[in-house]
């Protein structure tokens, strides 16, 4: 077996989850970016609060379809909803940092700012959540 293809069926189930992530990423963002966009348009809160609520929407699409699809996961919700609520958190507080940052301090537009902030929280989520708030199986397989 060459080498290109041991290193593709060793990296292949980690391939499948980090697509799986993009998946459900795509629909949490797009239940954050629909909140946003419907907090600011209807003038119900500014771009920064709107970001926050979106936030909240997105955490909540994202735990149930990455529990469902992404993470072979061996902790019940019990213990995983708490670790995942303390890295959501965790990107809470970075997205609204950097649209704190981006909106108010370097007057980038609110959805572009949120294109911003989405992608450094992505790298913080998957991770947090592979390795710590679910508990990915995977990890413990020698």
């Amino acid at each position: 077996m060459t080498k290109i293809r041991k290193a593709v069926l060793r990296y292949r189930p980690l391939a499948l989850q980090i697509g799986a992530f993009a998946w459900v990423g795509l629909v949490a963002t797009g239940a954050h970016f629909a909140t946003l966009a419907l907090v600011v348009e209807q003038d119900m809160a500014g771009p920064v609060a709107g970001s926050v609520m979106g936030s909240v929407v997105g955490a909540i699409v994202s735990y149930t379809l990455n529990r469902l699809f992404t993470f072979d996961s061996t902790r019940s919700h019990a213990g995983a909803v708490p670790r995942f609520a303390v890295v959501a958190l965790g990107a809470f507080a970075l997205n609204a940092l950097i649209m704190e940052v981006l909106v108010h301090g370097l007057g980038v537009y609110y959805l572009a700012a949120q294109v911003v902030a989405t992608g450094i929280t992505l790298v913080w989520t998957f991770t947090g959540y592979r390795v710590w708030a679910f508990a990915d199986r995977s990890l413990h397989r020698a």
